[in-house]
């Protein structure tokens, strides 16, 4: 019994982060109130709080959320029978897919402004991103070796890949209409392309 409480339990807080997930992709995660998104999951506002301590909270289990599909992706990557230019290249158009979710975008601007004013978030996103970068360094730093990639400054590129990620998402979430997700994908491929053949 205890055992199906604990499904159930998970069940609903599942519920109230996909409702979050809802709510964000039509406005701003900041405006949104826990009534809306309690309504949106069809939960009353206690069991919200059985959940959450604070809509903040709720902020964070949208980040780990986030955090943990990435990771996924970079681990099946990381062991996929690839070159280090080839993983780089899924992995940006991985990062590239999440963009095309109006959701994902708002709740990446919103992190983001959160971390610039919270010490909190700012440290959990610290750590986030300084792991995913030594990750890309390595790939990086293996593409140098076998001759995919000119010798270029591994920590810096991984820099600019993440950076151009995150910054995508954030101008999505200022203006959605500001540029299509397809035709960055291509950019995008066209850039990685033109580097392998620098030499």
């Amino acid at each position: 019994m205890p055992k199906v409480a604990a499904a159930v339990r998970e069940g609903r807080r599942q519920q109230v982060i996909e409702a979050a997930w809802r709510c964000a992709a039509r406005r701003k995660f900041a405006e949104l109130t826990v009534d809306e998104i309690c309504a949106e999951a069809s939960l009353s506002k206690g069991a919200f709080y059985a959940y959450f301590d604070s809509k903040q909270m709720l902020l964070f289990a949208l980040l780990n959320e986030e955090a943990a599909s990435i990771d996924r992706l970079l681990a099946e990557l990381e062991v996929a029978d690839l070159t280090g230019v080839e993983r780089l290249r899924r992995f940006a158009r991985g990062m590239l897919e999440r963009g095309e979710s109006p959701g994902h975008a708002q709740v990446r601007a919103d992190l983001w402004a959160e971390g610039l004013a919270d010490e909190v978030v700012r440290d959990r996103l610290s750590v986030v991103i300084r792991e995913r970068r030594a990750r890309l360094r390595r790939w990086i730093e293996q593409s140098i070796r076998v001759g995919e990639l000119p010798p270029v400054p591994a920590n810096a590129l991984a820099a600019i890949v993440l950076a151009l990620g995150d910054g995508l998402l954030l101008h999505a979430g200022l203006d959605p209409a500001a540029f299509s997700w397809s035709n960055i994908r291509r950019a995008f491929e066209t850039l990685v392309e033109g580097a392998s053949k620098v030499r």
